[in-house]
């Protein structure tokens, strides 16, 4: 299967009215998304915020779980949250892996996008019969802006459950998404 990797973008993203802001940091997100990864075999979960402030509390995070009393108690969060890092912008990390990768595809993620979507099905076939690497980009609040859609390769299928209600936490996404994209019983869906 192919490299790939993941970005929790808070910047720039829409909040409910439409505007472009950017949104706050959770330490459950970085919890949640980090064992996610790590369960799925993702190369590296970026955390990506122009907010120092946010940068310096996830690098607490990650340090108290990497180092000393959070790392003794608990070694599998520690062992999930080496594969985690924070950048300041989407350019960052895509340069940063540049560094380890020839041909990085860009796939974005949602609960509404439209125009020509690649299903779960056809990103997974791309993931095994391509020598590319993917960058799987999840938005915070209410998605990506539209500068960063733009930036995709593809555009991945929303997931859609089975009531009239799609507004999943990103955390929850992100799982799905891993499970439908890498997992065993993937190929059965």
């Amino acid at each position: 299967m192919a490299n790939f990797y993941i970005a929790l973008l808070h910047y720039p993203v829409y909040n409910k009215n439409g505007q472009v802001v950017t949104t706050s940091v959770t330490n459950l997100d970085v919890h949640d998304i980090a064992r996610a990864a790590r369960t799925y075999g993702v190369k590296r979960f970026y955390i990506v915020t122009p907010i120092i402030a946010q940068q310096q509390l996830v690098g607490k995070i990650l340090q108290h779980w990497q180092q000393g009393y959070g790392a003794d108690y608990n070694p599998s969060r520690e062992k999930a949250f080496q594969i985690a890092g924070i950048k300041s912008t989407l350019d960052e990390v895509v340069g940063e892996i540049a560094k380890e990768v020839r041909n990085l595809r860009l796939v974005a993620t949602g609960a509404s996008l439209t125009g020509r979507l690649s299903t779960f099905g056809e990103l997974r076939s791309q993931f095994r019969e391509s020598d590319d690497s993917y960058l799987l980009m999840f938005g915070t609040g209410w998605g990506m802006a539209q500068e960063l859609l733009a930036r995709a390769d593809y555009l991945l299928e929303s997931i859609k459950g089975v009531a009239d209600y799609n507004h999943l936490s990103v955390r929850s996404a992100v799982s799905v998404v891993l499970d439908r994209l890498c997992g065993r019983e993937a190929d059965k869906l």
